[in-house]
């Protein structure tokens, strides 16, 4: 793993105001954030990411302070992450280490879009609704998935005109070589995958469930995944009070007020 976390902390992040008024008031919306941290590392560089998306990197070793982009949002909290990396890594999107577990309360689910499957294919997703059963009569999915919302987008290797797209391939609105999830496809070739998020659920445990249908109303079997535990992301805090601060065991008690 190339994103290194050991070593790091007292991470601090400091909000940015969108502007000052000429009495001294700030507008309460930053759109930046000044973020600290302190370090026993030495001859690396430091990257920032924040919500898991890469943020931007450190130019020198003895940097500790960065400013980043952020997300305005008034139903989330925004998580802000450093990590130190080997020089050469410094400007490399390494979001793909990050733990997959995101406290959005959101399920996304990534499929291969496979030339097997046919012309006017649909998807469903089902889902368990936390009890342990899928109900596969009521998909939670709005609408159906559409595999191949153009019939132009169906066509492979051999299938169309021959040599007349990128790098020598069939002519198609299909994804070409370098522009998809790199050798994951049949013979080597990029894979197209279809993305698809979930409203937002509840804290709990689920399963959900992929099922194909043909344009005919042909389904195919169900596939399931595992258990996935959904933990929202905290609400934003406002009128924070420090209540006491411990120094022998560094820490603070804060209180919320109305």
């Amino acid at each position: 793993m190339s994103l290194i976390s050991n070593g790091i902390d007292s991470v601090r992040v400091f909000d940015i105001p969108a502007g000052i008024w000429p009495d001294g008031r700030c507008t309460d919306m930053p759109q930046m954030a000044l973020v600290k941290w302190r370090s026993v590392l030495h001859d690396v560089l430091y990257q920032v990411y924040v919500n898991g998306r890469f943020a931007g990197s450190t130019v020198h070793e003895t940097q500790r302070q960065m400013i980043v982009p952020v997300p305005a949002s008034f139903t989330c909290a925004v998580r802000i992450e450093v990590f130190a990396v080997q020089p050469e890594y410094a400007d490399m999107d390494l979001s793909s280490e990050l733990s997959s577990t995101i406290n959005s309360g959101r399920v996304k689910i990534v499929l291969s879009r496979s030339q097997n499957m046919p012309a006017g294919a649909t998807i469903q997703v089902y889902s368990d609704n936390g009890t342990g059963q899928i109900d596969y009569e009521n998909p939670i999915s709005d609408t159906a998935i559409q595999v191949w919302p153009n019939w132009q987008d169906k066509s492979g290797f051999g299938m169309s005109r021959f040599g007349y797209a990128d790098f020598g391939y069939d002519a198609s609105a299909a994804v070409g070589f370098g522009k998809g999830c790199f050798g994951k496809n049949q013979f080597g070739i990029d894979a197209d995958t279809i993305e698809w998020t979930s409203p937002v659920l509840f804290a709990g445990n689920y399963k959900l469930a992929v099922v194909v249908f043909d344009k005919s109303g042909n389904k195919s079997a169900a596939v399931e995944t595992e258990t996935i535990t959904i933990i929202p992301a905290a609400e934003p805090a406002e009128k924070l009070e420090i209540l006491s601060y411990n120094k022998q065991t560094n820490e603070l008690v804060l209180k919320i007020t109305d």
